[in-house]
């Protein structure tokens, strides 16, 4: 099981790929790792933070999708009806955009630090964009 650690704003977690359930998944993104970028507070899904990627082609279909993550969980939407996008659930999720719902693939878990994943969401969404960062630990 491959060790993720993810740095968001001021906190860090660590979490495992999913690796079987999501292989193409995981294996574009790990080929983009460091993956940095900037989180923002989702508009549609709830309690979620969000990297837009717009066009950005992953190469994958759905695989392990999922349009209810659960708080720690990562998803990527690899595009259709809405841009490509990260999703981080920090508390309910119904995975949505203006277009209408949606369903990510579920490739990322974080198993560490999750005391701290509402504060990341509450701050992301009270003071706006954080920086985070995903490499492997």
């Amino acid at each position: 099981m491959t060790r993720v650690k993810v740095t968001a704003g001021p906190y860090t977690f660590f979490g495992h790929f999913e690796e079987k359930a999501a292989p193409k998944t995981v294996a574009a993104f790990r080929a983009r790792m460091p993956f940095v970028s900037k989180i923002i507070h989702v508009r549609w899904s709830g309690e979620g933070v969000w990297v837009p990627l717009g066009d950005l082609d992953f190469g994958v279909s759905f695989e392990n999708n999922t349009c209810y993550p659960s708080p720690g969980q990562v998803v990527l939407y690899p595009g259709g009806v809405s841009e490509t996008e990260l999703l981080l659930a920090y508390g309910n999720v119904a995975f949505a955009s203006k277009a209408g719902a949606l369903s990510g693939n579920h490739f990322l878990t974080l198993t560490e630090g999750l005391e701290n994943i509402y504060a990341l969401g509450r701050k992301t969404l009270l003071e706006g964009q954080q920086d985070i960062t995903f490499e492997l630990a």
